[in-house]
């Protein structure tokens, strides 16, 4: 890598064994990236098998401890100069984390986040990505296209300010949140990314509601 700063990958997973080896070896593929660790956030299945076979690092968690703890859990093996946070279900597209790393490599941008292209698919009614759009406005006057977006790269600098991460489904707004008030500069960037989505079923209504939740209690904890 010509800048001479380490980039490493952060990659909580939870089930994932569908897409964890495709995600991770698309990841490694990249010049910028010097290695990859996916916390197997107590998965039942074979995530954390595949991960390794793929060429990542694996930490296991004993149990299901959310997304943003195994962040937490995650972010304390890293040293690099440039953290980059990927979903694990990303699959080839993960290449795509490239367009987050050289902005921050560049000295452009403290944190990037990806901005999704818009999906065919209709899964809910938008209201959680409504409550996370007006939120970060709110108190940040940034207007956001993806505001619940995980894929991000950001500077060691912006880990040691911003850390730890909420809990929860409400990582990303505390993210983001957190790190405009510490002066950072906060980019979003198009990318060609794409990853499952839920749909307008009884399972993808139950998890939009628990996000709901999560993502306006951080809001509400980043009032006081």
């Amino acid at each position: 890598m010509s800048s001479g700063k380490e980039v490493e990958a952060l990659i909580p997973a939870y089930n994932e064994e569908d897409y964890i080896y495709e995600t991770v070896q698309a990841v490694l593929s990249l010049p910028e990236i010097n290695g990859v660790l996916v916390v197997d956030d107590g998965s039942t299945d074979a995530t954390a098998v595949k991960a390794r076979l793929a060429g990542a690092r694996v930490l296991s968690l004993a149990g299901n401890a959310g997304k943003g703890e195994a962040l937490n859990h995650g972010i304390k093996e890293l040293a690099a100069w440039v953290v980059v946070l990927l979903d694990a279900d990303l699959g080839a597209s993960a290449v795509e984390a490239r367009c987050l790393v050289l902005p921050v490599l560049n000295d452009e941008a403290d944190m990037t986040i990806a901005r999704f292209p818009r999906s065919s698919r209709k899964a809910g009614f938008g209201l959680v990505k409504q409550l996370a759009r007006k939120g970060i406005k709110w108190y940040t006057g940034l207007v956001m296209e993806s505001p619940l977006s995980g894929q991000r790269a950001m500077t060691r600098q912006v880990l040691e300010k911003i850390t730890p991460f909420a809990g929860g489904f409400g990582v990303e707004i505390g993210l983001t949140i957190a790190a405009f008030r510490n002066g950072f500069r906060v980019v979003e960037v198009p990318v060609n990314m794409r990853h499952k989505e839920t749909g307008r079923d009884l399972e993808g209504f139950l998890h939009r509601g628990k996000q709901f939740w999560h993502v306006a209690r951080v809001l509400a904890r980043a009032g006081r």
